[in-house]
């Protein structure tokens, strides 16, 4: 939509935007004389060019019911164009994390390629019983208890369009094999089941889980086999996100509990501030921007299970912490994702919400 020169942006906006506005909100805009000085007063707050001029405080109150900013400039004076409202930053990356091998530890990133299956390299392998077929999780604790204790990293990091090289898996021991050599046999020893290492999951996929007594979950006490996303190693999304308001959140709620992000397993820990609360359930439905390439489209809230609770590292077995998210959080942290728009992401790369 051009306008003439010299003609402020906001206020031919204001005049367009009259036209089939709700009664009340088009109210709002006939009170307004778009001829008074006020009227093209600047508005300091929201980024504008040396010949936008934003609107009087009537119709700025009308914007968060519009769905538009009424303003925002391209080129000079003689150029200007109506957008889509921008879009609201809420926080920056902290923290990227990737895990090669399905339910062992991974490897934390200062930056990675974003595809459309994730994280590039996340969960590219996954152990596989080989008596029952299903993937090793730790998810199972009972059949898998030291799963947790193996740690995976690439040989050297992937690259776009290349096949992915060799992981290189820490036992607990500390003695380090690799995909591309006897891996499987260490694996089968360390783990006392015997396990395949695959780079390629099965159609329709399955794992275990179990289910602690802990009250607000969907089962107690029970081990139930839980379809997996066709073709993938991965649980319900390809990305999983978490804030630090939310971590902050459940540590004022139990705070003997050592609430750490690791403990989540995410592969995006945003920086939010001083926000307060579980911010990111409210994002459900919507879309990020990362860096202002990557896009990603925020499908639902993380469901969580016995893995929060499993010793890792210095962090103790704690069942508090899953009966805190149940308890306050119909038993949720964080969000799932799926990626709408491929690039690289970076630490510090800000984030903004559309």
């Amino acid at each position: 939509m051009m306008f003439a020169d010299g003609l402020s942006p906001c206020w031919s906006a204001a005049s367009a935007l009259r036209v089939g506005m709700m009664p009340p909100l088009r109210g709002f805009l006939d009170q307004v004389d778009l001829d008074a000085p006020e009227t093209r007063a600047p508005w300091h707050g929201v980024q504008r060019t040396e010949h936008c001029h934003l609107p009087h405080p009537r119709i700025r109150a009308c914007l968060p019911y519009l769905g538009r900013t009424l303003c925002a400039c391209q080129g000079g004076a003689s150029s200007h164009r109506m957008v889509d409202k921008q879009s609201a930053a809420i926080g920056t990356v902290a923290a990227l994390w990737r895990y090669p091998v399905k339910s062992m530890m991974g490897e934390e990133l200062n930056s990675t390629e974003v595809t459309e299956r994730g994280l590039l390299g996340d969960r590219a392998y996954a152990l596989v019983d080989v008596e029952t077929g299903k993937i090793a999780s730790a998810k199972n604790p009972r059949k898998w208890p030291t799963l947790f204790d193996h740690r995976a990293a690439f040989v050297e990091s992937p690259g776009l369009g290349n096949p992915l090289p060799p992981v290189r898996i820490t036992l607990p021991d500390g003695v380090q094999v690799t995909s591309n050599g006897d891996a499987e046999t260490f694996l089968s020893g360390t783990l006392g089941k015997k396990v395949r290492l695959a780079a390629s999951a099965p159609s329709k996929p399955e794992l275990e889980e179990y289910w602690p007594d802990i009250e607000g979950l969907d089962h107690r006490e029970i081990v139930t086999e839980e379809a997996m996303p066709e073709g993938t190693f991965f649980d319900l999304a390809v990305v999983h996100l978490l804030t630090t308001a939310t971590i902050d959140r459940l540590r004022s709620l139990y705070p003997q509990g050592r609430f750490e992000p690791r403990r989540f397993r995410p592969n995006i820990v945003i920086d939010t501030g001083t926000a307060d609360g579980f911010v990111e359930s409210a994002w459900v439905g919507r879309t990020i921007s990362i860096g202002g390439g990557v896009r990603m489209k925020i499908t639902d809230e993380c469901p969580r299970c016995v893995m929060t609770t499993l010793p890792q590292g210095d962090l103790p077995k704690d069942p508090g912490i899953l009966r805190t998210a149940a308890q306050h959080n119909d038993v949720h942290v964080g969000v799932y994702a799926e990626v709408i728009s491929a690039g690289k992401v970076r630490r510090g790369s800000q984030i903004s919400l559309e």
